[in-house]
């Protein structure tokens, strides 16, 4: 499939590879409100969203084409039983979402237990029959971890690698999308995480092939209008 040519694309068109996103303590129904509209009238990819606020968002995008995401086991990553975390994907799906990013099991996977690795996000997978998005926390992982995470999560049946959960992990690195781009299989993508705020970042992180980016800072990006006091998501 050929890829956009992004340089020459305006900042506008940039929106449908954007997952506007707002996760956050205490978000309130006015402005979990105001982002789901913000989403279906700049087009955004979708609409990245906690879990307590999935119902209230696929709500109102009902009928607009704009996707319900959210995110579980995260802020704080590997947390959650197997059980618990499959369980919660399958609650979510039920309340409208139709993508999840979920925290893997880094400590297993250091740990060696590859097998309990992989069959924690397959759980999710078979759970959820939704594409769920694996924050592989990249620079945490040693060159071996990093190889055996991305192998793990394919067999698992991730749809999405992305390199990691949030900027409290990285600020995301064209070198970091290229080498999930080049280790995932046809039908397997590439998600962008992590201080993403401008526009010119936004379009390397495409150029280096993620296949959509999640950030608070979809609207500046749009308008070309961004700064440095956007969040880390």
């Amino acid at each position: 499939m050929t890829r956009p040519d992004f340089r020459s694309m305006q900042a506008r068109e940039l929106a449908p590879f954007i997952q506007h996103t707002k996760i956050a303590t205490g978000i309130t129904r006015d402005e979990i409100v105001a982002h789901a509209e913000e989403a279906a009238e700049y087009g955004f990819g979708a609409a990245m969203v906690p879990g307590s606020w999935v119902k209230t968002v696929a709500e109102v995008l009902a009928g607009t084409g704009v996707p319900v995401a959210s995110a579980l086991d995260f802020p704080t990553v590997g947390v959650t039983t197997s059980a618990g975390k499959a369980a919660e994907a399958a609650e979510l799906v039920r309340l409208g979402a139709g993508q999840i990013d979920i925290g893997v099991q880094i400590g297993w996977l250091k740990s060696g237990d590859f097998d309990a690795f992989r069959d924690d996000i397959a759980g999710v997978v078979d759970a959820a029959g939704v594409p769920i998005k694996v924050m592989l926390e990249l620079p945490l992982l040693t060159e071996a971890e990093r190889e055996a995470a991305v192998e793990l999560s394919i067999e698992a049946g991730a749809k999405y690698l992305k390199n990691a959960s949030s900027g409290q992990i990285e600020t995301a690195s064209p070198a970091n999308i290229r080498f999930l781009v080049e280790r995932a299989p046809e039908g397997v993508l590439v998600k962008a995480s992590g201080s993403i705020k401008g526009y010119e970042q936004t379009i390397e992180l495409l150029e280096a092939g993620a296949a959509c980016v999640g950030t608070s800072a979809g609207i500046e990006i749009v308008t070309d209008t961004s700064n440095e006091t956007t969040s880390s998501y």
